[in-house]
């Protein structure tokens, strides 16, 4: 009798034993749950926030622009760079806010981030050249009012790296006019500062007038033909973007954007920039292709299955080795069957030759498996946060990589 008591005494200990360890468990489990929910209405809430966890001053002048400096930097700190960031179609300043803050979270003293506001909304249908005369002027005042800026950057989302292009060619000067002097490359400057970095993200260089450039249009040359004819919906930009402008019996505008004119030294101010750097979607982005967002042929693009995902940046691809110099361009035999073809891939071949006189680092990036990759185009930038917050470690790529100084 008492053996059965006793056994049955530890029956209950050992079954209150389990019962406090599955308690602790629970606990632990409990814990750890809440610990990432507050991480993640944390960073949530960072998004939400109109200073997304960093808190700058923001000086706007009567044209309503507005430059953006650390609030954390000292009372008499005077930053020497300017980064100047460009909108898309039908885009605003406000696009680039999150990379904004990120920026001056990361050089406080050192730059001053103006996003530009000339160009929004459906003033982005106004033409390339009118966006990148008003860029160049609105670049002009920031300058004047920073008297101490020394260096100059620009990063351009989309049809903000075309309307870049076009405004340094108007900013562009050279003290020297010997070609042959050694010490050329340290005089010339974009609006009287040294040019750093050139930036884009997802731009259509080689424009997105056929030829498979605009992915949403299934590569079907019918459906192609018939964007290229309505493409004056889109005003001026869309005949610049379609390639289908020729004013005065000039080549289209992106064509001219590929050399020195006689009045617009594009190439020049092009090629004055320190670096030159395209981010490109290798996936999913249906409105800018991954040729011309990255200047490359489509025989040059990485096999996708060859790509691997960067660990520390789980959206940007690590992979071949760039090959635009390797790779020989592919017979247009057949393509000269089809006149509208030939025309585009013509001109597209045009574009590339001139562009590919500079070196680019090439960044592909690929969106697949994540919820946002449907907005791609958008993720890239993480142009509105709450919605395109996965292409926030594109940004920390493009931040961690940038040059500050020569």
């Amino acid at each position: 009798m008492e053996d059965s008591e006793k056994n049955l005494q530890e029956i209950v200990e050992a079954k209150g034993s389990d019962e406090s360890a599955n308690e602790v468990k629970k606990k632990k489990k409990r814990k750890s749950y809440r610990a990432r929910r507050s991480l993640i209405v944390s960073k949530l809430s960072c998004f939400r926030s109109p200073d997304y966890g960093f808190p700058t001053i923001d000086e706007v002048d009567g044209d309503g622009n507005v430059d953006m400096k650390s609030a954390s930097a000292g009372e008499n700190h005077s930053p020497t760079h300017l980064v100047v960031m460009v909108n898309g179609l039908i885009g605003s300043a406000h696009n680039w806010r999150y990379a904004a803050k990120q920026f001056l979270k990361k050089y406080p003293e050192d730059i001053i981030v103006h996003c530009s506001e000339r160009n929004s909304s459906l003033l982005t249908f106004n033409g390339v050249d009118v966006m990148g005369n008003r860029l160049a002027n609105e670049v002009t005042s920031v300058i004047k009012r920073h008297p101490n800026l020394q260096k100059i950057s620009f990063i351009g989302h989309s049809l903000g790296g075309l309307i870049a292009r076009y405004a340094i060619a108007k900013l562009y000067t050279r003290d020297s006019t010997d070609n042959h002097c050694l010490e050329c490359i340290s005089s010339e400057r974009i609006a009287g500062l040294v040019p750093i970095n050139f930036i884009t993200v997802a731009t259509p260089h080689l424009g997105t007038g056929g030829h498979k450039q605009v992915p949403m249009f299934g590569g079907s040359n019918t459906v192609e033909k018939v964007a290229n004819q309505i493409s004056w919906v889109l005003g001026r930009t869309g005949r610049h973007l379609f390639l289908t402008d020729k004013a005065h019996g000039q080549p289209p505008l992106l064509l001219q954007m590929v050399k020195d004119c006689e009045d617009l030294k594009f190439l020049s101010a092009l090629q004055s920039f320190r670096r030159h750097v395209v981010y490109a979607n290798a996936h999913f982005d249906h409105i800018v292709g991954w040729s011309t967002s990255s200047i490359r042929r489509r025989n040059e693009l990485p096999q996708r299955k060859n790509l691997v995902r960067s660990g520390k940046y789980p959206h940007i691809l690590k992979g071949e080795h760039d090959t635009t110099n390797t790779i020989k361009q592919e017979t247009s035999i057949k393509s000269q069957v089809n006149s509208f073809k030939a025309a585009r891939a013509s001109m597209e071949e045009a574009m590339i030759r001139g562009l590919t006189k500079i070196s680019w680092e090439r960044i592909d990036v690929s969106f697949k498996g994540s919820k946002q990759r449907y907005f791609a185009h958008n993720t890239i930038q993480v142009n509105t946060p709450w919605m395109n917050s996965d292409g926030a470690d594109v940004i920390q790529h493009l931040l961690d990589n940038f040059h500050l100084h020569l």
